[in-house]
């Protein structure tokens, strides 16, 4: 109808296998539409949000280069502003030996350690997640603080439109329980015991 082609914006559905746990569209849903950014990566693999703007970028100017619609799809929602707000992704390499180091840490130790490096930060972040803790401390390591997000000259080069769906708290839970039980129905926990049996570890299951 629109002359358009999806991107994918769920950081997760990037991840080859990761298909009945993430919701991921099957290819009779696709009704023959091109989408882009699924299964491109090994979950054995980090794919950051920096990797995942640069390979975006690229394929929103194939796509407008065919006289098509580029439409973004989420997913996670720091994705799409990483497009449309032309935000500067700083691009540090993963520090593995450090990971390994505060992977030992605790959950509170962690957030003392971001909050004592850089407070700014650490008020942004979701301090719950471990994940996000360590690469915001491994970021500041390199770079000396996590770079407030920013816009680059220039990168407003598209029109676009945003469309977003609201709920109340309540009503997004109750949906949100609803579509956790259809996907364990649907064969979620055999899905995690095969990417297990394959070789993905348990650890690293629990990081996606």
């Amino acid at each position: 109808k629109y002359n358009g082609e999806i991107i994918s914006a769920d950081s997760r559905q990037a991840y080859k296998g990761l298909d009945i746990g993430t919701g991921k569209i099957t290819k009779k849903e696709m009704r023959n539409v091109p989408h882009h950014m699924l299964d491109i990566i090994s979950p054995k693999k980090v794919f950051t949000i920096a990797e995942w703007q640069k390979q975006t970028e690229k394929i929103i100017v194939d796509i407008i280069g065919r006289d098509k619609i580029p439409i973004i799809c989420g997913g996670t929602g720091f994705y799409i502003q990483s497009i449309v707000d032309g935000v500067v992704l700083p691009e540090v390499a993963p520090n593995f030996e450090l990971r390994r180091k505060l992977e030992k840490k605790t959950l509170s130790q962690l957030q003392t350690i971001l909050k004592k490096l850089d407070l700014k930060r650490f008020k942004e972040i979701d301090t719950q997640n471990k994940v996000r803790l360590i690469r915001a401390i491994e970021i500041v390591t390199v770079i000396g603080k996590v770079p407030p997000i920013r816009q680059a000259q220039g990168k407003n080069l598209y029109k676009f439109l945003q469309i977003g769906l609201t709920l109340p708290p309540e009503k997004l839970k109750e949906k949100i329980s609803i579509r956790l039980f259809a996907r364990i129905r649907e064969g979620m926990i055999e899905e995690a015991r095969s990417l297990h049996k394959n070789g993905l570890s348990w650890k690293r299951m629990k990081e996606l």
